[in-house]
């Protein structure tokens, strides 16, 4: 059998009341410390992080709403291009062309131009070699140029925007507009126009 040699441990001496108390409470000060660093350091980091992730949403949904009216007026400019007259009688008595695309234009912008308000910023023109010939009565003759577009929508911001400690909050709403032209297509059933622009 091998042999296998102890350390010899000396005994451990028992502190006294005093030192065992000085020991907690050094101990209890550090933590109480520590503590209090920790709170500063999450309060330091986290209000520009919650400023950055303000910021952050602000500038995701003025893209969204963008890009969703760039979509609506876009597919109004598709169904209006392609709509025939038998389409527009068919849709009700007194629809027009400029009707179904304003409907269509409000449909497809996911609420953001709902009601008489959001109705009332879609506007439909008609363009020829000439210039806008809006107000004539053959606009949307064949080979003409449609243009369907959503004027001065205001999009308001989600959180007010503070650029400075000094400079006053700015609760501004950003004004948005989207575009969108196309060529009429050629056919012998047009529509009626309706009210423009």
């Amino acid at each position: 059998m091998p042999l296998t040699f102890r350390k010899r441990v000396a005994p451990k001496q028992k502190e006294s009341p005093a030192e065992a108390a000085h020991i907690v409470s050094a101990a209890s000060r550090r933590r109480k410390r520590a503590r209090g660093a920790e709170v500063l350091e999450f309060t330091l980091a986290f209000l520009p992080l919650l400023a950055i992730t303000f910021a952050l949403l602000d500038v995701s949904w003025a893209f969204f709403a963008k890009s969703t009216l760039q979509y609506a007026v876009r597919t109004g400019v598709r169904t209006g291009i392609t709509i025939t007259g038998t389409q527009a009688t068919a849709a009700g008595a007194g629809v027009c062309l400029a009707d179904m695309v304003k409907a269509t234009v409000q449909r497809n912008s996911l609420g953001i131009l709902a009601g008489s308000s959001g109705l009332s910023k879609i506007k439909v023109n008609f363009f020829d070699a000439t210039g806008d010939v809006t107000a004539a009565p053959n606009a949307n003759a064949a080979l003409h140029v449609m243009q369907v577009s959503v004027q001065g929508y205001s999009l308001r911001a989600l959180v007010p925007r503070i650029y400075g400690w000094g400079q006053p909050v700015d609760n501004a709403a950003t004004i948005l507009n989207a575009s969108s032209a196309d060529l009429i297509e050629p056919g012998s059933d047009i529509p009626c126009i309706g009210i423009v622009p």
